[in-house]
């Protein structure tokens, strides 16, 4: 036997079963630069050789000229189906990624997991969710929605600290197939598990174009996380705040910047970007209300910026929880509890600006310097108070006509400053100034 010719055929078949996968790899990294590792890795419990790779391709390669290692599941081979050999194979190359200290990038498209192995492919899901868990805090893991992510891969997604959707891509824990069954409707993939389906998830998720656009994002993302500095002009003031210090507004405190997670709890916006050339993890506030869902979104970001070293600035503008069974009977208190204690690992500079009301556990929560806020400023033409006015002063405290202390004069921001709570009360346009600064002296 030609072993030489056997290596060929054995190598042409298995290019041949991943044509479609490699090639979607070739259109993200950088022009022959990937290298496949364990190519022709397969389950020999329950499928033969000729599963060609399994449906799981990994590997190293460049993006940008920055190196990144790439785990590609493979639909053409069995629906891109978790086995637990494929599972190995891909803690391998997390194993390998973590001693390197290099970026991980998933391109995700399977329909679950190959039935076949039954308990053998649960044991490999649970340590291959444990390792890319194990891996938050160490290395940048990215996924990209490219086609349909059910069920097992679709938690693995979750774990990953950026999804980005191509414009077919649909994530759901169930196939919406089952779905439609259970709720007697067809329903389609991208109404149950689309980029603008999921509202409620609080995935920190971006929409990328085409696979150059996701290699373009994932390069600005890596970028931000560094807290190295870049040129920008520090004394620039910002003249239109004076007139509206509204969320879209305080964009423009950010020389760069990418919002994760815009297509879920909009009225919270978390931003990753650069303020004075700082890298900072941002949440702006856009007249929220503190419900279980935005607690939850602000609170995976305080723990991305936790685990990657970034700042945490607050730009406080919330009327706190509003009163509503819902609010009531929800996790919400749950989340809040999760969150102070995120918080209070964030070891780096926590600064904090009422841009607008910071009403109640408002300011309790993501202002006051008693939660570990280590500079806290507010603008003049914000609003500090127990409640968001004197009539539900009156509804809360039964007494009406008692509460002329909760009238907008007395919520005036120099009350706390008066009380040392807050380091400053600046007008507007000078607000990036005293960011910078507070960021010079934290770092």
């Amino acid at each position: 036997m030609d072993k030489i010719q056997l290596l060929k055929e054995r190598r042409e078949a298995l290019k041949a079963a991943g044509k479609e996968v490699r090639a979607r790899i070739a259109a993200l990294v950088d022009e022959d630069s990937f290298v496949e590792l364990a190519a022709f890795t397969f389950s020999t419990t329950f499928f033969g050789e000729d599963a060609n790779g399994e449906g799981i391709v990994t590997g190293f390669a460049t993006v940008g000229g920055y190196p990144f290692y790439i785990v590609a599941q493979n639909y053409a081979q069995f629906d891109g189906g978790l086995t637990k050999a494929g599972c190995e194979k891909i803690v391998k190359a997390l194993d390998a990624a973590e001693k390197q200290n290099t970026p991980v990038i998933y391109l995700l498209h399977s329909h679950g997991v190959r039935v076949g192995e039954g308990v053998h492919v649960l044991e490999g899901i649970a340590a291959l969710l444990r390792k890319a868990t194990a891996l938050k805090g160490s290395v940048l893991q990215f996924a990209i929605v490219d086609g349909d992510v059910y069920g097992s891969s679709a938690a693995l997604a979750s774990i990953c600290d950026v999804v980005l959707f191509s414009k077919d891509g649909v994530l759901c824990p169930n196939s919406p197939l089952v779905l439609s069954a259970k709720e007697g409707k067809n329903l389609k993939p991208a109404e149950v598990g689309g980029f603008a389906a999921l509202g409620h998830t609080a995935l920190p998720a971006v929409q990328a174009a085409d696979m150059r656009d996701a290699a373009s994002k994932i390069l600005r993302i890596c970028d931000l996380v560094k807290v190295a500095e870049t040129e920008a002009d520090l004394n620039e003031p910002l003249p239109p705040l004076n007139e509206n210090a509204g969320a879209q507004a305080l964009m423009a405190l950010f020389e760069e910047k990418i919002e994760l997670g815009a297509q879920s709890y909009p009225e919270v916006k978390t931003v990753l970007g650069r303020i004075g050339g700082i890298a900072v993890a941002a949440v702006v506030f856009d007249d929220a209300k503190l419900t279980e869902g935005t607690v939850k979104k602000i609170r995976s970001f305080a723990e991305f910026a936790c685990c990657y070293g970034l700042p945490f600035v607050t730009l406080v503008d919330s009327a706190g929880i509003e009163a509503t069974r819902a609010a009531a009977d929800s996790a919400l208190l749950k989340e809040i509890s999760e969150y102070l204690n995120t918080l209070d690992a964030v070891t780096t500079a926590k600064v904090a600006a009422v841009t607008g009301r910071a009403v109640g556990l408002a300011y309790s929560l993501f202002a006051a310097k008693s939660a570990g806020f280590d500079y806290t400023f507010a603008l003049a033409t914000a609003k500090i108070s127990l409640f968001e006015d004197q009539a539900g002063a009156e509804i809360e405290l039964g007494e009406r006509g008692a509460c002329e202390v909760y009238a907008d004069a007395n919520a005036d921001p120099f009350n706390a400053a008066r009380g040392g709570y807050l380091d400053d009360v600046v007008e507007p346009q000078f607000l990036k100034q005293y960011l910078i600064a507070a960021l010079e002296t934290l770092k």
